[in-house]
């Protein structure tokens, strides 16, 4: 029997040890094969606004550029920032929020082209319980399943002398003695913040794009107030936004959003909260996430994501609204969510200079 036995164990640990050795072999060729792969793709190193991290590290993104032969790897920087970052040679790209700030970046890069892969609007996310006050005064109406804010002029006008919400007629819904104010990230650091001066600007300027320092004078008296009054602001939009999902009516009945926030963190509950929704300025202004190439690994990133399909398709589902329309749609319906196709009252914003010279004023009083 032991004749018999010993052999055997002999032969099937001979086997056992064939085996591991061809299946570590094999297991090591898979890795080695991956690491050829990855060593096939270009590396481009970009500075992007905070906003726009999750889709930069979303799995599926990161995918279809490794397809188009790309590795991407991203650092946030404020967008209005940029500009002066101290190491802007070692990237190559900066992908801010805004065009403003991309354009600076582009003087100071000396960039020869520009991408737009997509761009969102800005709205101001606000709650169900306050529209039927809003509308019987005058500032809000709904159309085509959206609700607009018609006199965003005489809003901001409310908010620069004082008024409280209490003082408001029909206010049976927000009985606070509070100040009306729309809440908003810190002009100085912030693209948002920013965009949202430049709508004002706008409004207070006659309706007319701020173009000198003489426009500038006049419209600082009526702008300031606008932050000043607000107290401490954040300086990336995920700070007055997450006040507005986590706390509530309470602490943020008016916050001044990207439309793709609103849209991506509903995309992402069960259900889709209903007292949540978003008010559109008349005019409102677009936020363009514009790519800023440095090098030519940079042109080719700003190629993939204006011209790529399926990364188009993946931006759309971060609520980003680009040249096919199609993807955009097509994510509203999925997610059961609505926003308006189109808008067709849309204000440019001032120059970098312009918004810059406003901006410094406003940090003057903010010291």
């Amino acid at each position: 029997m032991r004749k018999i036995i010993g052999p055997l164990l002999a032969g099937i640990l001979g086997i056992a040890v064939l085996l591991g050795l061809f299946f570590s072999a094999h297991d090591k060729q898979k890795t080695d094969g991956a690491a050829a792969q990855a060593g096939k793709l270009s590396l481009a190193r970009g500075l992007i606004g905070s906003e726009k991290e999750p889709f930069y590290r979303d799995p599926r993104v990161i995918q279809a550029f490794a397809r188009l032969g790309l590795q991407v790897e991203v650092q946030k920087a404020g967008s209005r920032e940029m500009a002066v970052h101290p190491d802007l040679k070692s990237f190559d790209f900066g992908h801010p929020a805004g065009s403003p700030a991309a354009l600076r970046l582009k003087q100071v890069m000396k960039a020869q082209k520009l991408y737009t892969p997509f761009f969102t609007p800005m709205a101001v996310a606000s709650w169900q319980k306050l529209i039927p006050m809003l509308e019987s005064n005058g500032l809000v109406q709904s159309r085509d399943g959206a609700y607009y804010i018609i006199d965003m002029k005489r809003l901001l006008e409310l908010i620069s002398t004082g008024k409280r919400w209490r003082e408001l007629k029909n206010n049976t819904a927000y009985d606070s003695g509070r100040s009306i104010l729309i809440s908003s990230t810190d002009v100085r650091k912030s693209n948002s913040g920013a965009m949202y001066l430049a709508l004002a600007s706008y409004l207070l300027n006659d309706n007319n794009v701020v173009q000198s320092d003489a426009e500038v004078q006049k419209v600082l008296p009526l702008v300031s107030p606008l932050f000043l009054k607000q107290g401490f602001q954040e300086s990336s939009s995920a700070g007055p936004f997450d006040d507005y999902t986590s706390m509530g009516i309470g602490k943020a009945p008016l916050v001044m959003v990207y439309e793709s926030q609103f849209l991506e963190f509903q995309s992402k509950l069960p259900q889709a909260n209903p007292d949540m929704l978003l008010l559109y300025p008349q005019p409102t202004a677009f936020t363009k996430h514009v790519l800023v190439p440095f090098t030519e690994a940079g042109n080719r990133v700003g190629e993939a994501l204006e011209h790529d399909a399926e990364l188009q398709k993946l931006a759309a589902e971060y609520g980003y609204r680009g040249s096919a329309i199609a993807h955009f749609s097509e994510f509203l319906k999925q997610k059961k969510l609505s926003a308006p196709t189109t808008l067709v009252d849309v204000i440019d914003p001032p120059s970098f200079e312009m918004l810059e010279r406003m901006i410094e004023g406003i940090a003057q009083q903010l010291k």
